[in-house]
């Protein structure tokens, strides 16, 4: 089986930023390494690499916890959002992304919708110029996802990873496009779509 975890020390250069920010300036598409494994023990979750090989991002998630409530960590393990499942939604399922561990104020909604190929509508909370909205098409089940924006332009795509199964998939965000905000995306997509989810208890839900 090939190597997903070559470098576990966060180096200079791994992917950095602050949760709500855009990319950095390189014109160059960032693309991550996504591995669907915790890699404390008894936990559940995510490893995520940069194209480097070192250590990007984190998701880790007790078994005993119910998953509602999950908190993207970066390379240093800060808290870059946290998505957490909104109760009593008229509007169908729906997951709150909060910047860093602040729960109070959502800084985006991901919805799942259930039109044809359309997975989920991602909206910005706080109104008009609160920020840009997106639309996930595609399959989450074979990790070949394409996020568009509102002009339908790829932004960011989930792609599956040759030999090594759906475990492993690649992350690949165009510039401009915040690369914390595009993995807290993927965190709601394996909420609402992985069966059975990896970071969820689907005892729990109402």
């Amino acid at each position: 089986m090939a190597k997903v975890h070559p470098n576990m020390v966060p180096a200079p250069g791994a992917v950095d930023e602050a949760p709500c920010a855009p990319s950095s300036s390189t014109e160059e598409p960032t693309t991550l390494t996504v591995w669907r494994k915790s890699l404390l023990f008894d936990c559940k979750g995510f490893t995520v690499f940069d194209a480097k090989g070192n250590l990007a991002y984190r998701v880790d998630s007790y078994a005993s916890e119910s998953g509602d409530e999950v908190v993207l960590m970066d390379a240093a393990g800060r808290p870059a959002f946290t998505v957490r499942r909104k109760r009593f939604s008229l509007q169908g399922e729906q997951w709150l992304v909060f910047s860093g561990e602040e729960t109070r104020r959502p800084v985006y909604t991901v919805r799942r919708s259930g039109r044809g190929k359309t997975l989920a509508h991602v909206a910005a909370c706080g109104g008009a110029g609160a920020g840009p909205s997106y639309e996930v098409e595609g399959s989450y089940a074979r990790r070949s996802c394409v996020v568009y924006d509102g002009e339908r332009r790829a932004v960011a795509e989930i792609r599956p990873k040759e030999v090594v199964g759906t475990d492993v998939f690649r992350l690949v965000v165009q510039p401009g496009v915040g690369v914390s905000l595009a993995m807290a995306v993927v965190v709601a997509l394996e909420q609402m779509f992985a069966r059975p989810s990896l970071l969820r208890s689907w005892s729990t839900i109402d």
